[in-house]
């Protein structure tokens, strides 16, 4: 076992990096008491969808039923849209201003199998905006709602990861690989769109077809107590947890995940479709929550254009999640991710405690298209993929400002593994009254101004040892 306190530069693997210890102080932000919803729906009058013509046979699809009673609520000026104990199947349904769907322990909302029932709508996926089906559940354009209770949502995905599975491999075979997420249209559990105070509390969600809850262009959110469990019927692509994208003024707090992709993760746009939005992800508290299975306990990207700022995630756990604290973004993407605080956390058997990669995943990250494809005859999305980002400085991403506090990281494979850019160091990182225990010390390129204070790492393995041992590419394992 090799010991290092306050200096890991002592082990020789960290490349042109400027690292040195010094005093910092840890204060909480001001801020972080004022995220989360400002209102929640208060009227008690009960629509009962069944009254509307649900049936819970595990068969009848029951969308417009539960449509019309959320449309009936709304116009009566709001109230609660609740199920009697039994199992529903259902497409796309869409909430409204001041409604609140209430699903009970006794309720189970089943995602139907068919694409027809996820109509086509305008969305952004994965930082890019396109025709998308709509979600299981959709919030669009909608103030003062919420979506509650203590029953399940299983979206039974599987037909989703199918569909994406079959593409990949013809995909794969013609040098696709940069599009084949975005032609594989996959559903959504739970999407909050152009919304504000939107609560999301208590639900537990299985087996999401794409991400399961993603927060796009939204503010002033709060999503409390869910438990994300996407792999209980295999293992599907891209099953993020909560994707806050674009939003602002956003609360997450008591949820436990389980998923095969990012855990906590935070987006603002791909490349020149995101530079042009151009919105960023500020004012985030992720807090007492659990990563389990997943790609990331908290991951900031790889969407990073319109920024990602002012994150504070606290009192976190992760058990077997592959990343602990994560970067990604590319060469294309533009952006700041700055002020980041990570404290008071303990994770346990992760692959890397910090991966931090500021050229993530060049054959997803970069697109170009391949012989005997032609610009003029591509569909719109393909155009906006393949749009380049000019000037081309534009396109370099930054990250800067990071504060780990009160971090206890033990039995990860790796340690560190930072990636910066010759003209885009990573920098200012700051690991304060923290510790890793590792297999391996890991990397360090393009880092400069990384300070520890309290800080104290121990590795198993020799630096020279390291290559022997190298697991296989993560993302590609996910995808």
């Amino acid at each position: 076992m090799t010991f290092y306190k306050n200096s890991i530069l002592a082990a020789g693997l960290f490349l042109a990096a400027n690292i040195y210890t010094g005093a910092q102080v840890f204060r909480v932000p001001s801020w972080v008491n004022k995220t989360g919803a400002k209102s929640f729906p208060q009227s008690k009058r009960l629509f009962y969808v069944n009254n509307f013509g649900a049936v819970s046979d595990t068969l009848t699809v029951n969308t417009k039923a539960i449509q019309t009673a959320i449309d009936k609520c709304a116009a009566s000026g709001g109230g609660i849209v609740v199920f009697k104990p039994g199992v529903y199947v259902s497409g796309s349904i869409f909430l409204k201003s001041n409604v609140h769907m209430r699903l009970d322990k006794d309720v189970v909302l089943l995602g139907s199998q068919s694409f027809a029932d996820y109509p086509d709508m305008q969305s952004r996926i994965a930082g890019i905006e396109t025709t998308w089906p709509a979600a299981l559940i959709n919030v669009l354009d909608a103030k003062n709602v919420a979506v509650t209770g203590d029953g399940v949502i299983n979206a039974r995905g599987k037909f989703c990861w199918d569909l994406y599975w079959n593409m990949r491999k013809e995909y794969d075979k013609k040098g696709l690989r940069w599009i084949v997420d975005y032609d594989a249209k996959r559903v959504r559990t739970l999407l909050v769109q152009n919304s504000a105070d939107v609560t999301i509390k208590g639900l537990t969600f299985k087996n999401a077809g794409f991400w399961t809850v993603q927060l796009l262009y939204s503010t002033r959110l709060t999503v409390d107590g869910i438990i994300i469990r996407n792999n209980e019927d295999g293992s599907g692509p891209s099953t993020d947890g909560i994707d806050v994208d674009s939003s602002t003024w956003t609360l997450i707090e008591n949820c436990d995940i389980d998923c095969n992709d990012d855990n906590f993760c935070l987006k603002a746009g791909r490349d020149w479709d995101g530079l042009r939005v151009n919105k960023p992800t500020e004012y985030v508290v992720i807090r007492k929550s659990i990563a389990r299975r997943g790609a990331g306990l908290v991951t900031l990207g790889s969407e990073t254009s319109g920024s990602i700022r002012h994150i504070y995630c606290a009192d976190l756990s992760a058990k077997h999640t592959d990343n602990g604290l994560r970067i990604k973004s590319a060469t294309t993407r533009g952006g700041t991710v700055e002020d980041v605080y990570f404290v008071n956390s303990v994770l346990d058997s992760v692959r890397n405690a910090y991966q931090f990669n500021l050229n993530w995943y060049p054959a997803y990250s970069y697109s170009e298209l391949p012989k005997g494809y032609y610009i003029d005859s591509v569909p719109q999305h393909w155009k906006a993929m393949l749009q380049k980002v000019t000037p081309a400085e534009k396109g370099i991403p930054h990250t800067k400002d990071f504060y780990i506090y009160n971090v206890k990281i033990t039995n990860a494979q790796k340690a560190f593994e930072v990636n910066g850019l010759v003209n885009s160091q990573i920098e200012n990182f700051n690991f304060i009254n923290s510790m890793v225990t590792a297999n391996m010390l890991g990397e360090m390129v393009y880092a400069k101004n990384w300070r520890y204070k309290n800080f104290e790492i121990s590795v198993s393995q020799k630096p020279e040892e390291k290559k022997k041992t190298a697991g296989i590419a993560e993302d590609e394992r996910l995808k």
